[in-house]
């Protein structure tokens, strides 16, 4: 005979709870017939694990009970190996003996004592999972631990648990709670979606196994395509698009914006090439009158408005947003000179001002050019057009708004332009508008001081529809 007792169990698993007694009873049946046999428990790890009976007495064919008690930790014992308790036996020759001197023995070695049985401790539930998860590298052999504690989890346990999985993008652990029942599609009371949780953790991987499991997006809520645009991930757009039917490219947020919108925002040409190829509508204004090329023209995104403005599908480079500004007048409120020649604008108003284009003056502006947008030397498309001569230009710029009195690097004004040139009417209609007219500011021009004090004294005694309807 090698052994005298047989317990009921293969493995001891203990529900952990963080600073809590955790307990869990076992039998132990007799299995001789007509002697009583005397058991000794113990455990690997004293320190950590008690019982009701380390010593007993069982008589003939009969089954005792006994609780292995572990004392309460701030996070579960999970040792490789793991901790066993030991199960010892000894005849009796009667089962009257005294326990008093069981205790004696069991101290003598010697083959009276039998070693019935080794059993392993694990500690099982939702807060072992909850613990191994952020340390899923540390423990090789996680799988071991999940496929026991996984079973002592409810539904909602292991959707908790899920969640946590994928923020620390465990695809591992992501798939053994899928199939284990976690509901991959409860919404949390953040409203975020598992599907929002994969995107923001990061991992391609992971955001494929919840896809395939089946997720949705609740288009109610969610705005999974727009945080994979924030992030600049064509991959995860992919997936989604093609994996989810109520992916909607042309969804609008909180604010009118739609995926190409952010992409633009951030300058990821890569995401709003994406976009535009599957379906996306690169004319959408958001509640703000903003397009996409409002977007990237603000933040200085030269590879984006490039793409936009070659982008068949795309027609609202005039477009004009809540504050009456273009995209060209975005550009030109931020300092990013090096979209100007992109959107055009810029050097499309100087060169109308210098050709005498009121046309294309009146054109310009309407897209958004800066009326007083500025050269490599200062001047404004007001000053070339006084230089020239191109009194309708100067009318239309000034009714545009331009700056009567903008100076150039040397001090220069339009007005002093026109006078240099000898473009009477031209300063006629500046003087008119108010332009200041300085008479010892004026003594270095080349037009006669007397024909400017003519056209002055004219001037005062002139009305002012009268001046600005002169011929040129």
């Amino acid at each position: 005979m090698d052994r005298l007792v047989k317990p009921d169990v293969k493995e001891i698993e203990l529900i952990y709870k963080r600073g809590q007694k955790c307990t869990k009873s076992f039998r132990i049946t007799n299995l001789m017939h007509t002697m009583s046999v005397a058991i000794s428990l113990s455990t690997t790890k004293p320190s950590l694990f008690t019982f009701n009976l380390p010593l007993s007495i069982i008589p003939p064919l009969s089954t005792a009970t006994y609780t292995i008690i572990s004392l309460p930790s701030d996070q579960p014992a999970i040792p490789s190996p793991p901790d066993m308790v030991s199960v010892q036996s000894s005849m009796l020759p009667t089962w009257k003996a005294h326990e008093n001197n069981l205790q004696h023995l069991f101290d003598r070695p010697g083959p009276h004592i039998f070693k019935d049985a080794t059993i392993p401790i694990s500690f099982v539930g939702f807060e072992v999972i909850e613990f191994l998860i952020p340390r899923a590298a540390q423990f090789p052999d996680i799988d071991y631990h999940l496929n026991r504690s996984i079973p002592w989890c409810d539904q909602a346990q292991l959707t908790t648990l899920l969640r946590s999985a994928i923020s620390r993008q465990d695809k591992r652990t992501v798939l053994a709670l899928i199939d284990a029942g976690a509901d991959v599609n409860r919404q949390e009371t953040d409203g975020k979606s598992l599907l929002s949780i994969a995107i923001g953790a990061g991992n391609l991987e992971v955001l494929k196994t919840l896809v395939s499991s089946g997720t949705v997006a609740d288009n109610s809520v969610d705005l999974v395509l727009h945080e994979a645009a924030e992030l600049k991930r064509v991959d995860f757009m992919e997936v989604l698009c093609r994996g989810l039917d109520e992916a909607d490219i042309n969804r609008v947020d909180s604010n009118g914006r739609i995926p190409i919108h952010v992409a633009a925002a951030n300058g990821s040409v890569e995401v709003v090439r994406f976009c535009v190829s599957a379906g996306g509508d690169p004319n959408v204004v958001d509640s703000n009158g903003w397009t996409p090329l409002h977007c990237a023209a603000e933040n200085g995104h030269l590879g984006v408005v490039e793409f936009l403005l070659e982008c068949p599908e795309f027609d609202g480079k005039t477009v004009i947003n809540s504050d009456g500004k273009t995209a060209f007048g975005l550009a030109v409120e931020n300092n990013h000179n090096h979209l100007y020649d992109s959107l055009q604008l810029g050097d499309q108003l100087h060169r109308a001002a210098r050709v005498g284009d009121v046309n294309g003056i009146r054109s310009c502006l309407l897209q958004g050019a800066d009326v007083n947008s500025r050269d490599q030397n200062g001047w404004t498309p007001l000053h070339r057009a006084a230089f020239k001569g191109r009194t309708e230009c100067v009318r239309a710029l000034l009714s545009g708004g331009a700056d009567v009195d903008a100076a150039d690097e040397a001090g220069y004004t339009a007005l002093h332009c026109a006078v240099e040139t000898g473009r009477v009417e031209t300063a006629m209609v500046l003087v008119a508008h108010g332009a200041k007219a300085s008479v010892k500011s004026l003594r270095s021009c080349c037009f006669p001081l007397k024909n400017f004090d003519r056209l002055m004294n004219r001037h005062a005694s002139s009305p002012v529809g009268v001046l600005e309807g002169g011929p040129e």
